[in-house]
């Protein structure tokens, strides 16, 4: 199967269940990265490709930069949790290319294929989602995705290493202004870092662990305005936190903004352990609020775009132009079918 070099910009088709099936190994992985039950819906489809996945950030150790070898991203394609106990993270999927074809608008529509296939190819990519492990005389569950398995299948880009930002501009991913821009903050930032000048704590304050804060129960649709960084320190522990939740650099841009609630979290995978966690104080996220990788030390350039979690302390609700719930968007990819086939994710 011919696998076309890709960048920034190019058509693709999304190969049939078939093709993709064979190149998976038992575990339902290609070179180490898993191609998930949720990306099945998208067999046959055609897409942008966003990013090329040559410098993206490990959030499981956190060792900084790491590279994928010919993976892409596609538009804003993000998981939407189905294969995986509804998780809510919406990660943004990588797309190794002997998975995608190269098209132009042109090109004649791939032939379609039968629901057996697309049965086929959802039964492997389900196969180790999900495992049991003894811990402490008890069994818990532990899931599979591309993010618990990104060690895996991707390779460490030092910080000091110039070649991984040369690469980014040079390939297309960022333009000249955006990588000058970048590159001149992370070489001031680093070496500070280094030296012990920047510390870890982004944003320490000056809350007691036991402090509370009135819950706002905010729904999607509905605008919050985010407290100033001012406001947001008098929640967080010296620390950094509230009740456990980081309050990352990258969310310090949006501060004072007001941007509309995306949906409540109620579950997600823990990439760190492969834990299903369910939050009792339920975060939120926000439309169009994500992780830049402009400001992220040791992960610069990351294009994962992730959708940090909110902690309604840190927000005001406002009563302005306010959707209501049966007006609410979903993601384009849910609901898509094909004839005859009913998507066994969709009981779940």
């Amino acid at each position: 199967m011919k696998n076309e070099e890709l960048y920034r910009g190019d058509l693709v088709e999304v190969r049939s269940p078939s093709e993709i099936l064979v190149t998976l190994d038992e575990s339902g992985a290609l070179a180490g990265l898993p191609f998930m039950p949720e990306m099945v819906a998208y067999c046959g489809r055609r897409f942008t490709v966003s990013h090329r996945a040559d410098k993206v950030c490990d959030t499981v150790k956190y060792t900084g930069s790491r590279r994928i070898p010919n993976a892409v991203l596609l538009d804003d394609l993000r998981c939407d949790g189905s294969g995986h106990e509804g998780c809510q993270a919406e990660c943004r999927i990588f797309w190794k290319g002997a998975w995608l074809r190269k098209v132009t608008p042109d090109t004649p529509p791939a032939p379609p294929f039968s629901p057996s296939e697309a049965q086929a190819l959802f039964e492997r990519a389900s196969r180790e989602t999900k495992s049991s492990v003894e811990k402490n005389g008890k069994v818990e569950k532990r899931y599979r995705c591309q993010n618990t398995d990104i060690l895996r299948y991707s390779d460490f880009l030092s910080v000091w290493d110039p070649r991984p930002y040369v690469r980014e501009y040079t390939s297309g991913n960022v333009s000249l202004l955006h990588f000058v821009q970048v590159t001149s903050r992370a070489a001031v930032t680093e070496p500070l870092r280094k030296l012990g000048y920047i510390p870890e704590i982004h944003l320490p304050g000056t809350a007691d662990p036991k402090d509370k804060f009135e819950p706002l129960n905010l729904q999607p649709g509905e605008l919050v305005r985010v407290k100033t960084k001012e406001e947001i320190a008098k929640t967080l522990t010296p620390e950094g936190r509230h009740r456990g939740m980081w309050f990352d650099r990258e969310m310090l841009p949006y501060c004072g903004g007001t941007y509309r609630v995306r949906q409540r979290i109620g579950r997600f995978i823990n990439e760190r352990d492969g834990k299903l966690v369910v939050m009792k104080n339920q975060p939120v996220t926000l439309d169009g609020v994500v992780c830049s990788g402009d400001r992220s030390m040791c992960r610069w350039l990351c294009p994962r775009a992730v959708y940090p979690f909110w902690h309604e302390g840190w927000l005001v609700f406002r009563l302005i132009h306010s959707v209501p719930v049966s007006e609410q968007r979903e993601p384009v990819w849910r609901g898509h079918s094909f004839p005859g086939f009913r998507w066994p994710w969709r009981s779940i």
